[in-house]
């Protein structure tokens, strides 16, 4: 479990079953700017859950659940790597009315640092649609710098849409930020 001052990310499990079973049906909390994912069954979840790490096509997939320190589930933030190039990239999610309270931004600072601490990487990554400004400013606010634009690198919605890239290096990280510990 990471912990920040606000919210903790805890890896995915079992007692996620039915929150996970939601967000991923649940075609609001997509939000305006990501694809709709086909429905997944509670099996299916659930065969996901059963490792910290889902790995396709050579990508590793690491799962947190986002919660308040009281334990409420708020949201997703997910890395993967892709090897053998060494990078990671991030991507997260907060329930519809969590959103606009700092809660994404002190997540992302959260696996920031955490990744930097423990993983030997040069680059973390994310890309977010050009539309979404809220997401950019969460990006902007850790340190990630905006390297350009994805020129319609998706179909949404029914669609072509851009993404920029975004991306923060080790030297521009330095140190912890605001990650306090970790279990």
């Amino acid at each position: 479990m990471l912990e920040g001052k606000n919210i903790r990310l805890r890896l995915r499990d079992k007692e996620d079953l039915d929150f996970l079973f939601e967000f991923w049906n649940h075609i609001e909390y997509y939000g305006e700017y990501e694809a709709i994912q086909p429905q997944m069954s509670r099996s299916e979840i659930e065969k996901r859950i059963e490792s910290s790490t889902t790995t396709d096509a050579g990508v590793t997939w690491t799962w947190f659940v986002i919660e308040k320190k009281d334990g409420t589930k708020i949201g997703l933030m997910v890395y993967f790597t892709n090897q053998p190039r060494g990078w990671i990239e991030i991507g997260y999610a907060l329930l519809p009315q969590e959103m606009g309270k700092g809660y994404a931004t002190e997540a992302v600072q959260i696996i920031v640092d955490y990744l930097f601490l423990s993983k030997d990487i040069m680059r973390i990554q994310a890309t977010t649609d050009e539309r979404n400004k809220a997401s950019q400013r969460v990006l902007e606010k850790v340190g990630f710098m905006k390297e350009g634009t994805i020129r319609k690198s998706g179909f949404m919605r029914g669609e072509w849409v851009n993404d920029y890239l975004y991306s923060i290096l080790r030297e521009e990280w330095r140190a912890p930020k605001i990650l306090t510990k970790q279990k």
